[in-house]
């Protein structure tokens, strides 16, 4: 019995219908992700559609019918069609000519069943006919997806060589939709884990990110640890980070935190190598530092000073990886330290450092009493003032006894 794919809120997006037609009946299909997870009950962000038309047809079939068409990938068949201001990647029917693991050289095809042999698992090769709903399974995905099962279109260790970034895909989808481990999938992997040497970092981290916060990702990078899967790319991850991602895990859960990648990262990477594998992978600038920071510990002010200080998202990264629980800063807003150096220098204090001075005092007075309103800040300020005021008196009147003698 042919299985239709379930009504989904994206099925009714603005323009999504009358694209279909403009590409015409039997000519396209719904493809990848969005098949799949209608499929799982699970929202869909990205449209993917197949087609038999060439990537000129499809340009010239949106330009007939008013749809704004971008040749985002003309060199792989991608046109991306933006429907209601929204964004639908449109791409033609591919087989590869060649490949080297990291780049593939494609043809175009008129065929459904060659086009979804060149994808890299069979939940991912599944289509939809967007008229009827009906799902198209070339290779058994329906089954796999039933199951929990994520595997290899055909020969495992083809597909890898194809793109060895398929190495890590395999993980992040086991970790996402996988229930059992796919035994000749695992093995591929395994014996050609030194691949993912030819890749850019980029890639990796892009891959390795998502899949440290899948519902699954502390026991897969338990297995990939166990299989050695990333000693060839990142040597620093071993069993003991894989136990702090864990307890990092337990804590998020239990203060309802949401997962975030970047936490799961300084969490699984010791400490003193954070600096270094932030720069191998080739984070930004605002990743590594977060990455840095998040191991700094919580400091010995307290959780809103924490806060104050690092920022409430930082702050909530070096509670969790310390073990102490981030709830009480969690939808808490920092508030403005209420006073200004010329306010000190109204109180007869010097420009420069010794109103700096002042205003670092005043402002540690401040957060220690628990950030009190600014008629109290008026009085710390003026206890700070005169304290000042007196060290430089006595300095000054020992400079000028010496001075004497």
């Amino acid at each position: 019995m042919a299985v239709v794919l379930p009504d989904a809120p994206w099925r009714h997006r603005a323009g999504l219908v009358q694209l279909a037609d403009v590409l015409g009946t039997g000519e396209a299909r719904f493809v990848g992700g969005a098949v799949r997870d209608t499929l799982l009950g699970l929202d869909v962000a990205d449209i993917d559609i197949a087609t038999r038309h060439t990537p000129e047809t499809v340009l010239a079939l949106l330009k007939t019918a008013g749809i704004r068409a971008v040749p985002t990938g003309l060199a792989h068949g991608t046109i991306t069609a933006i429907v209601a201001g929204d964004p639908v990647e449109v791409t033609t029917l591919r087989r590869d000519v060649t490949t080297d693991g990291r780049h593939a050289q494609v043809a175009f095809t008129d065929d459904w069943r060659e086009d979804a042999g060149r994808r890299d698992f069979t939940m991912n090769a599944l289509y939809s006919d967007p008229a009827t709903g009906e799902v198209v399974d070339y290779f058994g995905g329906l089954a796999d997806l039933a199951a929990g099962r994520v595997r290899f279109i055909g020969s495992p260790l083809q597909r890898i060589a194809e793109d060895h970034l398929r190495i890590l895909r395999f993980f992040r989808f086991h970790a996402r939709f996988g229930d059992t481990i796919d035994a000749e999938g695992l093995a591929a992997c395994v014996a050609r884990a030194n691949d993912l040497m030819a890749l850019s970092r980029e890639r990796i981290a892009a891959e390795l990110l998502k899949l440290l916060v899948a519902r699954g990702a502390v026991s897969v990078v338990r297995l990939m640890v166990d299989h050695a899967i990333l000693k060839a790319v990142l040597p620093e991850i071993d069993a003991v980070g894989v136990d702090r991602v864990a307890r990092l895990a337990e804590q998020e859960e239990r203060a309802g935190i949401v997962p975030n990648p970047i936490r799961r990262l300084a969490a699984l990477v010791p400490s003193a190598h954070a600096d270094t594998v932030g720069a191998r992978l080739k984070l930004s600038n605002a990743q590594r530092k977060r990455l840095i920071a998040a191991t700094a510990g919580p400091g010995d002010e307290g959780p809103f000073a924490l806060a104050y200080r690092s920022g409430v998202e930082s702050a909530i990264d070096r509670l969790l990886l310390a073990g102490d629980d981030p709830v009480v800063i969690a939808t808490w807003s920092p508030p403005r330290f209420p006073m200004t150096g010329g306010a000190l220098v109204e109180r007869g204090l010097g420009r420069g450092p010794e109103v700096a001075t002042a205003l670092r005092a005043v402002e540690t007075a401040w957060i220690a009493e628990g950030f009190p309103d600014a008629q109290r800040v008026e009085a710390i300020a003026d206890v700070v003032a005169t304290e000042i005021r007196e060290r430089s008196r006595n300095a000054s009147a020992a400079s000028a006894s010496s001075g004497r003698a």
